[in-house]
């Protein structure tokens, strides 16, 4: 692990107290150029995790607050007519770029926007690009979408269609902190006070680096097979509506191409498709019958003890 990778870990751990499996999935979905969804209850942290990689990679940051009356233009941006000034001879129209024109963006609550609202973002997180009134504008480089999601039984919610879900890499729970963790957050300094003097740990160029260096961690044929027979099992199995695609197993050997860079290895093993597998699948498998009743963490469970490592 890069020097600045260690040093943006260490700070991240200080603020988001006993969270460090949820910190490395972070680091690793940005890492692989995904999109991370956050699903858990107000007040666990979610909002403060998006702050905390922001100021401590150096992204710029914008906040999106997604409510029932949001549109798409105050997600994109609009044009707005400009009136002729004493020295020209007519007006014209100028783009007013929206808050979508960051390197990295906190969707908050996004299920509580409509699904129109949503689908504003589906250009954006799948080829970091938006097109509006028939123009194509680029999106700032790296681009890092972090959305916020409250469970989907509280009220005034919107479930996100499988469109939506499927351009998210990994989905993340925070849970409760543990009891030692719960008491440095009671006894400690502000949350927010903290985040306000945070140095950043690299520069946006430094991680585009390592964005590239995850692309050349080495997945060797047996771990093409093994993913390739969890893909396959998941679509073979009666437990589940349908099976993962493509653009799932393509997004399973990324996440653990830079899980293994996290840890500081070159080569991906079965253990990083196995420690990642439940962030990545969870959000992508229904299942069935009276499987449908089991959390995912179960169903992915028994879906790598159902796969034989070759």
């Amino acid at each position: 692990m890069s020097q600045s990778l260690s040093n943006a870990i260490h700070q991240a751990e200080q603020i988001i107290l006993g969270k460090p499996l949820q910190i490395r999935f972070a680091l690793a979905c940005l890492l692989a150029r995904g999109h991370l969804l956050i699903e858990d209850l107000p007040g666990v942290g979610k909002t403060t995790l998006a702050h905390v990689l922001a100021h401590t990679l150096g992204l710029q940051f914008q906040r999106i607050q997604f409510t029932s009356d949001l549109l798409p233009a105050d997600i994109l941006g609009v044009s707005v007519f400009q009136r002729p000034t004493s020295d020209s001879t007519g007006g014209e129209f100028k783009f007013h770029p929206g808050p979508i024109f960051a390197q990295m963006i906190l969707a908050d609550e996004i299920n509580r926007a409509t699904p129109k609202a949503q689908s504003a973002l589906l250009e954006a997180m799948e080829e970091q690009q938006v097109t509006i009134e028939g123009k194509t504008r680029a999106l700032p480089t790296p681009f890092f979408v972090i959305a916020t999601q409250n469970p989907s039984y509280q009220v005034g919610t919107f479930p996100l269609p499988e469109s939506q879900l499927d351009r998210f890499l990994m989905r993340i729970q925070m849970g409760y902190p543990d009891a030692q963790a719960e008491r440095g957050l009671l006894s400690g300094v502000d949350r927010r006070e903290i985040i306000a003097q945070l140095h950043p740990q690299m520069e946006s160029g430094k991680l585009i680096v390592l964005q590239k260096r995850v692309r050349e961690v080495f997945v060797s044929p047996a771990l093409l097979d093994y993913v390739q027979a969890i893909l396959r099992y998941t679509r073979e199995s009666a437990h589940y509506n349908h099976g993962l695609s493509p653009r799932a197993g393509l997004a399973l050997l990324s996440a653990s191409r830079a899980w293994a860079l996290i840890d500081g290895r070159d080569a991906v093993t079965p253990e990083d498709v196995q420690a990642i597998l439940p962030s990545v699948v969870s959000h992508r498998l229904q299942a069935t019958g009276e499987y449908a009743r089991q959390n995912s963490e179960t169903l992915v469970r028994d879906l790598i003890e159902a796969v034989a490592i070759p």
